[in-house]
């Protein structure tokens, strides 16, 4: 069989393919094409661009890609109630009619009969409306101002159905590989059924579309999406690529028996600088035999292109597969499922004060509405509380640090999502404000001070500010750095700040490194004694913590308060 012949065998629900297929070999994705040329033929490496929506792009000269920066001042839609006057999707139709014929035959020449020609769709339904006005004012406007979301997202969705039209009738290709990030590693963005909600029937109409025309669909989501496997299905998605193994990749073969091709499996962690054959080899050799016997599944790197971003990587995981190929393979049975999370014990503490019965279903009842994002509620059962003779430290901690911990145990448990704890921090915002007059002497100082941002090189910071916004909601006070932070900027802060903890965030591989320069800088400044140092990201591990000597890894942001907490009180 030809790449090709594999690939299409693994789409029938009884396929047998004759062997593994070794990552992309079997897509040729046309980069770059007339659309692709004006939607993003300004971006080049070392600049600061805009999109022709009008987002805000920096790529960095070193950077793998570019990353949209959203603030306050640069967001495209800053009130969603009034996206119209905002929002004017590119007008495809007048600036990418011409030049078609030479990319579709280029395309044909370079797949030949061995590879599927697919077109190329990059930032989805959902990253579309985060790019506009911020990955926080989206998912709290979800709750919000959900009517006014909805005909964004139909505004955005009936955009990208005339942009794969065009694509289909210009390149003439067999699959379309459209990009959408729906969750971290760990949890979808969002609530399933909320997902189902807002983005469900919009990729019914966009994947429809692309089945209609009798394109396979691909999706790419480097994301923990086990809750909506069978919605994606449903929604006319054939093959996933960027199946993380946090999804137990085993257990979601078995019960989707066939309905869906699984690519991925070989996540960031091997893609190092520093990474070691033997380490390499045996990452991808204990991947292949978790997940090759559960069929209807091609072992890739999780990223939405083919390629590593360390040269030395890729041929070794190329060179594992065919090795296994050329194996004999019995059942495997006793291998153990990929943990999905890192549970910590650690319980972030907070100094109470007796209560009487009837105060203590007060402040129930305020941490009750702090974790259902209640704002205007919060904030009368906090003027309640004042007026009932209880302390404003006592309401603080009791009430509204209780929710926000309550919340962040919800979220590491996978019972709660990020536009909650959005929302319960817009909540604890404006309750702090009724309480701030009042709490004055020493009990009001904090119980620690952070100093918190995302390493050298990378611009990535939704994790970073969910970490903040969980440390901020237990009482520590933070000081957010932001983004491309070096390690002088993170040891000189905690250093002038009397600082506690300095907190480090990565997304990319690449900037790893980074983070074992804080710990090594810590240490020449005379800092390192009384500052700890917590790490994580995605490509962060616990032993990578322990390699570079830094204290403390989280996997999520409710985790890593709770830790941040219990560290301070060792």
């Amino acid at each position: 069989m030809t790449p090709r012949e594999i690939f299409l065998e693994l789409l029938k629900p009884d396929g047998q393919p004759e062997r593994q297929l070794k990552q992309y070999e079997a897509l040729h994705i046309v980069l770059p094409d007339p659309i692709l040329m004006y939607l993003t033929g300004n971006r080049i490496p070392g600049t600061v661009s805009k999109d022709r929506w009008g987002t805000t792009i920096a790529f960095p000269k070193d950077a793998p890609g570019a990353t949209p920066i959203i603030t306050a001042e640069n967001k495209v839609c800053p009130d969603v109630t009034h996206w119209r006057d905002y929002v004017h999707a590119p007008d495809l139709e007048a600036n990418c009619s011409e030049g078609w014929e030479v990319w579709a035959q280029r395309a044909r020449e370079a797949a030949g009969d061995q590879k599927v020609i697919c077109g190329f769709m990059g930032t989805g339904i959902f990253e579309q409306t985060h790019f506009l006005m911020g990955f926080e004012d989206t998912l709290t406007n979800l709750y919000e101002h959900p009517d006014e979301m909805h005909e964004l997202i139909d505004y955005i969705t009936d955009y990208r159905i005339r942009y794969v039209k065009m694509l289909i009738d210009g390149l003439q290709p067999e699959a379309i590989f459209s990009h959408d990030d729906w969750g971290t590693k760990e949890a979808l963005f969002m609530k399933p059924e909320m997902w189902r909600e807002f983005y469900k029937e919009p990729y019914r109409r966009f994947y429809g579309y692309i089945r209609s025309r009798g394109c396979i669909a691909i999706h790419h989501a480097d994301s923990y999406l086990a809750p909506i496997l069978e919605d994606m299905t449903e929604v006319g998605i054939q093959v996933w690529q960027g199946t993380l193994p946090e999804n137990d990749i085993p257990a979601i073969q078995k019960r989707m028996n066939g309905s869906l091709v699984f690519m991925g499996g070989i996540g960031a962690a091997i893609d190092r600088p520093d990474s070691t054959e033997e380490e390499i080899r045996n990452y991808v050799r204990d991947a292949l035999q978790r997940y090759c016997p559960g069929g209807h599944f091609i072992p890739s790197i999780t990223y939405g292109l083919s390629g590593t971003v360390y040269p030395h990587v890729d041929p070794l995981i190329d060179d594992e597969i065919d090795r296994y190929n050329a194996g004999l393979h019995m059942p495997v049975t006793a291998l153990p499922p990929v943990a999905r999370r890192q549970r910590t014990g650690a319980t972030a503490s907070v100094p109470m004060q007796e209560t009487g019965e009837e105060n203590s279903e007060l402040l129930s009842a305020v941490s009750d509405a702090l974790c259902r994002g209640q704002k205007k509620r919060v904030v009368n059962l906090t003027k309640q509380c004042l007026e009932s003779g209880i302390d404003a430290q006592t309401v603080l901690n009791a009430g509204l640090v209780a929710g926000m911990n309550r919340l962040g145990e919800d979220f590491s448990a996978g019972r709660a999502f990020v536009p909650e704890m959005l929302m319960a921090a817009r909540c604890m915002n404006a309750a702090t404000e009724v309480l701030k007059p009042l709490l004055t002497g020493k009990s009001s100082a904090p119980a620690g001070r952070v100093c918190i941002g995302t390493v050298k090189g990378d611009l990535h910071d939704i994790g970073k500010n969910l970490v903040r916004i969980m440390m901020e909601g237990v009482g520590l006070d933070v000081i957010d750095l932001g983004v491309d932070v070096s390690p002088e900027d993170f040891v000189k802060t905690a250093k002038e700040r009397n600082c506690d903890i300095i907190a480090c965030s990565s997304l990319l591989t690449t900037t790893m490194s980074e983070m074992r320069r804080v710990v090594q800088l810590s240490e020449e400044e005379g800092i390192r004694d009384r500052v700890k140092i917590m790490v994580g990201g995605a490509p962060i591990t616990q032993g990578f913590c322990e390699e570079i000597g830094a204290d403390a890894y989280t996997d999520d942001a409710g985790a890593a308060a709770r830790l941040a907490v219990e560290l301070l009180s060792a």
